[in-house]
């Protein structure tokens, strides 16, 4: 026999049954705001307890409900809320089973795929499959099993809103992990999702890349034709993304295509340039448009990206020696149609440069010696040198309580370029502190301070004029002719380099190298030799 207090209990459950039983449209959407409102973050034995262990009895409400309104998009945002309390609950296990059978991962799936569903509703749909997702391996399986993977990208290259594709990524990621099954599948729609048209997409989908990459631990063939597709795009911080995959992806055994595609985008095709340049005459408003060209913006990004490589790994930079990096990245400062490739090819040749006296002395020869002076020499200090002492080299400091380390470096702080640490080749008077030839008497310490702080003071007068590399600035003071001469360069370091023999230039770079480095570099050298016959 049942008591009279577990009676009541009941009763009041089928009533509360009844009247969504009977309720229409908006009775439902009142009844559906106030479970939310009381069993938010609830236990699952918490729920049981308020619908008198029959919590099931209603859940089967709710999905009935879902499948057979989510098409009208009637209260849909709100069914999936409610069912998100059940199944997200602690302990609901049970309530996950009870959902799964009627087939609500592939109702979910479906909903993404309506146009005519709000965002908010399909966003809702997102976070049920996260908490399905995160319930075990089992889930992750069903989820892909039901096409999810496809459903779930789709959805995200057609998402309007960064926030509910920022939930996609935390799907995917979800998939990802714990799915020896099905993460391979997880990881090609990734990489189909790059050529999309959605910016917001093509950022989430190579930040998860790099998670995946390291968990499958293998490539696939056609990320590199994707990602370096990728670096034609007008979005900065999709860039960035596409140069971290890059960073990871030399590691793997991609390496050689991905170096041989960068410097490969340094010199678009003929074809394609006379493509482009056909449909800007026919149509005079694109004249403004011509620095946004894709393959451009491939051709800048490519430039930046192999700075990167080079100044991180000095055997990225050996390798991309070896495949005419040199040449590609003159002939890309000689586009004189987009500013941007002429500015970040300069920064990387410079790299180069300063990396191999075999390169600089090539540069040097294939500029002529005039355009090599506007590209590297440094600007000349106001004054005259002989009574200058750099401030790195007086010995109070040594001994002051304020340490001053700016001698030693250029810093570009002060016109936004970042800093060097390329040592100064000339005394610089802001930097420097005038004193006398001999060391100053102990008793007149503290003068020699006030000098030294006299002259570190900020004086009025004109902008900073710190000593630096031209390369940065190059572009904006080559003439026609110099342009021309850069683009049609015909500088073969590659050539030097086997002619000289590999051991030798690298001894005089940096030192010896092991045998399998060297080795490695003999694979380019004799490949080079082959494509030359």
């Amino acid at each position: 026999m049942t008591s009279i207090k577990e009676q009541a209990a009941i009763s009041r459950l089928l009533s509360f049954l009844q009247e969504w039983d009977n309720a229409g449209k908006v009775a439902r959407s009142h009844i559906l705001d106030k479970f939310i409102e009381t069993n938010q973050g609830k236990t699952a034995p918490e729920l049981e307890q308020e619908f008198s262990q029959g919590a099931s009895l209603f859940l089967v409400r709710l999905t009935t409900s879902l499948r057979i309104t989510y098409v009208t998009d009637s209260c849909l945002e709100k069914l999936l809320r409610s069912i998100g309390i059940f199944l997200s609950a602690v302990s609901s296990n049970r309530y996950l089973i009870e959902f799964l059978e009627v087939g609500g991962v592939l109702t979910l799936l479906e909903i993404l795929g309506l146009e005519k569903i709000k965002e908010e509703a399909k966003k809702e749909s997102v976070r049920l499959l996260q908490v399905i997702a995160n319930s075990g391996r089992t889930y992750k399986e069903l989820i892909c099993e039901s096409y999810g993977v496809r459903s779930i990208a789709e959805f995200l290259a057609k998402s309007k809103s960064e926030e509910t594709q920022e939930e996609v990524q935390v799907l995917l990621d979800s998939l990802v992990h714990g799915n020896p099954k099905y993460q391979n599948q997880v990881y090609k729609g990734l990489i189909a999702l790059l050529p999309c048209e959605s910016p917001k997409a093509q950022q989430l989908s190579l930040q998860t890349l790099r998670t995946a990459q390291s968990i499958i631990g293998t490539t696939h063939p056609s990320i590199v034709d994707c990602v370096l597709k990728v670096l034609g795009t007008m979005h900065l911080e999709v860039q960035y993304e596409a140069i971290e995959l890059i960073k990871d992806l030399v590691g793997y055994d991609v390496r050689q295509a991905l170096l041989k595609g960068l410097v490969a985008l340094l010199i678009p095709s003929v074809k394609e340039t006379s493509k482009l340049q056909a449909k800007i005459l026919s149509d005079p408003s694109v004249l403004q448009l011509a620095p946004s060209l894709p393959m451009f913006l491939q051709q800048a990004a490519a430039a930046k990206a192999i700075g990167v490589l080079a100044r991180n790994d000095m055997s990225i930079a050996e390798e991309l020696l070896y495949l005419h990096v040199v040449h590609g990245l003159m002939a890309a400062m000689g586009n004189m149609d987009h500013s941007n490739s002429q500015r970040l090819a300069s920064l990387t040749l410079e790299c180069f440069v300063q990396m191999f006296p075999l390169v600089a002395e090539h540069v040097r020869k294939g500029m002529g010696e005039e355009l090599y002076q506007l590209f590297l020499v440094s600007a000349p200090s106001d004054g005259d040198s002989d009574s200058v002492v750099p401030l790195h080299t007086v010995p109070i400091l040594e001994r002051s309580t304020c340490r001053v380390d700016l001698a030693t470096s250029c810093r570009r702080d002060c016109s936004g370029l970042g800093s060097s640490t390329r040592h100064l080749p000339v005394p610089f008077p802001a930097l420097s502190v005038r004193l006398p030839t001999r060391p100053p008497p102990a008793t007149s310490l503290c003068q020699a301070q006030l000098q030294v702080q006299t002259a570190l003071a900020p004086q009025p007068g004109p902008p900073c004029s710190c000593p630096q590399s031209n390369a940065e600035d190059l572009y904006m003071k080559l003439d026609s002719i110099q342009a021309d001469i850069l683009a049609a360069n015909k500088v073969n370091v590659t050539k030097a380099l086997r002619l000289h023999g590999s051991s030798y230039n690298m001894n005089i770079f940096y030192g010896s190298h092991d045998s399998a480095q060297m080795a490695y570099l003999t694979h380019f050298e004799k490949e080079d030799v082959e494509s030359k016959e």
